[in-house]
């Protein structure tokens, strides 16, 4: 079968390997349809990953496609039923994953396609338990966002920050595919949602996706803009994931006791801040990375429901280093998936 395969930095080959065995006791085997390029693909892409690595790797962390066949015992799914595997191979014993806090798993063997080989490639085998059924109305396309782009969204949202219906959100990189997702979420809820984009085109995309505010981050300073807009008082929360260029500018935007949710630092892994001003407005910080599998259920409940994905592009799985290359230029509004 057809696999897309990485060799080194920015060498990735679409290659031929065997397919998996039948699948076993408590197992699937899926046959991918669709696969969604995020950020972390980018990292493995340019080599920034863990010695756990072994090359060549399958990549892909988010994905859908169809129940091909069904080891023994499983139960509640059945073969050309449309499927999201999750993005980890968890344990499923520890405490957390028993909770259903899966991505705080103890022991985790790694990321789908970062550290172990991913949904890159035409069939996977993975345990029943790591995998979500969609609903019948959600397409492949639609539902290979739910993984990550979706439930990372669900999960900084409405499990860490708990965003009530008509706070007010800033919502970072609002042309990505998290900020596409944030906005929609937000605005869904009644939320106000300020956002900041990097043209004026991506601009109007987010004011037509139901942003009330919009910052040219390139042109203007945020965080005096916020300011100005929310006459000094500030947000309820911030949806971060930029890191050092954003960071004390998204302090300055949020009120008293504000929160700031934060998945990413594509802009650098470190910064410095003002300690006096994290406890004297008491700020509440919240680190967020993945989802749990029932954030998944409800992104997919979601689309179900109309709340699809903003998708910027669908290609290939021959041009999986191209959509890389698009998503690393920031020349992006939502998601770029590859079809195989």
């Amino acid at each position: 079968m057809q696999a897309l395969q990485l060799f080194g930095d920015r060498d990735l080959r679409l290659t031929e390997v065997e397919p998996p065995p039948a699948p076993g006791p408590g197992e699937v085997q899926i046959r991918i349809r669709a696969v969604g390029l995020n950020f972390i693909d980018v990292w493995g892409f340019r080599g920034m990953a863990f010695a756990k690595r072994k090359l060549p790797l399958t990549v892909g962390a988010e994905a859908a496609g169809e129940i091909a066949a069904l080891g023994a015992g499983v139960e509640g799914l059945e073969v050309g039923d449309m499927v999201v595997p999750y993005g980890a191979m968890t344990c499923g014993r520890c405490r957390a994953c028993r909770e259903g806090r899966d991505n705080l798993c103890e022991d985790v063997s790694g990321v789908m396609g970062f550290h172990l080989d991913g949904f890159g490639r035409e069939l996977v085998n993975m345990p029943a338990r790591l995998v979500v059924k969609a609903p019948p109305n959600v397409e492949a396309v639609q539902a290979a966002c739910a993984g990550i782009a979706f439930g990372t969204v669900q999960h900084m949202l409405f499990d860490n920050a708990r965003l009530e219906p008509g706070e007010s959100i800033l919502v970072h990189a609002g042309g990505s595919g998290i900020g596409t997702t944030a906005i929609k979420m937000a605005k869904a809820i009644g939320c106000t949602v300020y956002t900041t984009v990097g043209d004026d085109r991506k601009g109007e995309k987010a004011r037509e996706l139901g942003a009330d505010h919009v910052v040219n981050y390139r042109e203007e300073r945020f965080e005096g803009e916020v300011r100005r807009l929310t006459k000094r008082k500030g947000v309820d929360v911030v949806f971060e994931h930029v890191g050092p260029e954003t960071w004390n500018g998204s302090l300055l935007c949020l009120k008293r006791g504000g929160r700031l949710v934060t998945c990413g630092s594509t802009s650098g892994v470190s910064v410095q801040m003002n300690l006096m001003q994290l406890f004297q407005q008491q700020y509440r910080i919240f680190g967020s990375f993945g989802c749990r599998i029932a954030n998944m259920r409800e992104s997919l409940d979601k689309m179900a429901t109309g709340l699809t994905p903003v998708i910027d592009t669908v290609l290939p799985l021959a041009d999986f280093a191209q959509g890389l290359e698009r998503l690393e230029s920031r020349q992006v509004f939502g998601k770029i998936i590859v079809t195989i």
